[in-house]
């Protein structure tokens, strides 16, 4: 498949190889994100070493790649420090480094003792890249890390926008690339595996007796924590929509003090978000929890309780089929939030927002609330993933003009939207599937 998107972060990392200065640069993010597939596109035009860390055995294993390009490397001692001796000038990329920092935690200070020693008055380009979102933050980039200060850039990857489905799938109507973003979300490992039609391809799938999906989060999972068994129960919970501390304590039946911890290191590996009201400052007490992605989402809500049956061959697709609309509410949410941020890039909308999330409070809710807090103007958008009728859209409009008056934002203009699977009649502020083209303009 063609490299798809990543223009920004492509050229942002071809600029750093073209420079006449060393460069440390860092790239990481969660697995099957595609970082490798960035690095070798940015570097398939050059001369450079490629090494996939292992678990053990690196120092010689690194030799063997290496004296593919510098043959004399084979002559060099079994350390770190000779190596680089001969690979001065040279593209160096080391792939998941945190499995070297696991087989020896102190190649941190090794390499920042090559980097001040032997690298730093070159031209050479040293490319560090890590899964493990936890290590690379606390052991490469912290200001604890013997590496701080060294590094000349840092890219975080990010799944792919809902809209980049298209290049995937250029052939598909919105409403099935919607379908996929449910299963796969941006992430390209698992976009490159769905052979549309969706469901048929998903169905062969969970047939599969070597299918990828029963074991792929332990996979995700174990590569960024040791004992899994607390962290799947508090996803778990998540994903059947609890999503406050003390809905998901229940779940669990944790204390408060054990949960605060796993739920710390779930934001900072990704696997979940916490969402304020729009309307809150940072300390507010009102924020939520919700699944980082929705491979993950999907995974618990529809694989994690049937692996039994996946695995005798007999699960029948229909039980997600039934479900899935249901499931595509709070993803089209998401897609509905990418749509008005491309239109506010492109100056769609009545006025030029720079703030959009979710309000909540007291069991009233609003799925999106756009601001401009200097101009003093506010949208706000209901979102569903459902065929609306001109009854639905009256009665959505007027919920909406009641719930403003809740949030309370006096003084402010407001304006009122939504974004529907479909709609029978077009105004300004109300979309559906046939405007998503205006994303892409």
């Amino acid at each position: 498949m063609e490299f798809v998107d990543r223009m920004e972060e492509l050229k942002a990392l071809r600029e750093r190889l073209e420079s006449e200065a060393f460069e440390l640069i860092i790239i990481y993010g969660k697995r099957r994100v595609g970082k490798t597939r960035l690095t070798l596109e940015a570097v398939k035009d050059r001369e450079y070493v490629y090494y996939l860390a292992i678990e053990g055995g690196n120092l010689r294993h690194f030799k063997q790649s290496a004296s593919k390009l510098v043959p004399e490397i084979s002559y060099a001692q079994e350390d770190w420090e000779a190596y680089f001796n001969f690979l001065k000038g040279k593209v160096v990329v080391i792939d998941e480094f945190p499995n070297l920092i696991k087989e020896d935690p102190k190649v941190v200070s090794l390499f920042q003792r090559v980097v001040d020693q032997i690298l730093s008055s070159t031209n050479t380009k040293l490319v560090l890249l890590g899964s493990s979102i936890s290590m690379m933050s606390d052991r490469v980039l912290s200001y604890k890390s013997p590496l701080y200060g060294r590094r000349t850039a840092s890219i975080k990857l990010k799944p792919l926008k809902f809209f980049n489905l298209r290049e995937f799938f250029p052939d598909l109507q919105w409403e099935e690339l919607v379908e996929i973003y449910g299963f796969a979300d941006g992430i390209p490992y698992y976009l490159e595996k769905i052979k549309p039609p969706f469901w048929k391809w998903l169905e062969r799938e969970l047939k599969r007796f070597d299918t990828f999906l029963k074991d792929e989060l332990d996979f995700l999972m174990k590569y960024e924590f040791s004992d899994v068994t607390t962290y799947k129960r508090i996803l778990e919970a998540v994903a059947l929509g609890k999503n406050t501390p003390k809905e998901i304590r229940g779940h669990v039946k944790a204390k408060h003090s054990d949960i605060t911890q796993y739920l710390k290191n779930l934001i900072e590996t990704e696997f979940l978000v916490k969402k304020l009201p729009v309307t809150e400052s940072a300390r507010s007490k009102k924020g939520r929890y919700y699944i980082g992605d929705n491979f993950v989402a999907f995974w618990f809500r529809y694989i994690y309780p049937n692996l039994s049956s996946i695995e005798e061959g007999i699960f029948d697709i229909g039980e997600i089929k039934k479900d899935y609309a249901n499931y595509l509410g709070m993803v089209f949410e998401g897609i509905a939030g990418q749509f008005l941020i491309e239109l506010n890039k492109r100056e769609g909308l009545p006025f030029k927002f720079s703030k959009i999330g979710g309000w909540w409070h007291k069991g009233e809710e609003v799925d999106l609330v756009a601001l401009n807090e200097r101009e003093k103007k506010v949208l706000l958008v209901e979102v569903k993933w459902r065929e609306l009728s001109e009854r639905d859209i009256d009665r959505i409009l007027g919920d909406l003009r009641r719930k403003a008056e809740l949030i309370g934002l006096e003084g402010y203009e407001k304006y009122y939207g939504i974004v529907a699977r479909r709609v029978p009649k077009k105004d300004e502020l109300i979309w559906d599937l046939r405007n998503f083209h205006e994303a892409l303009l």
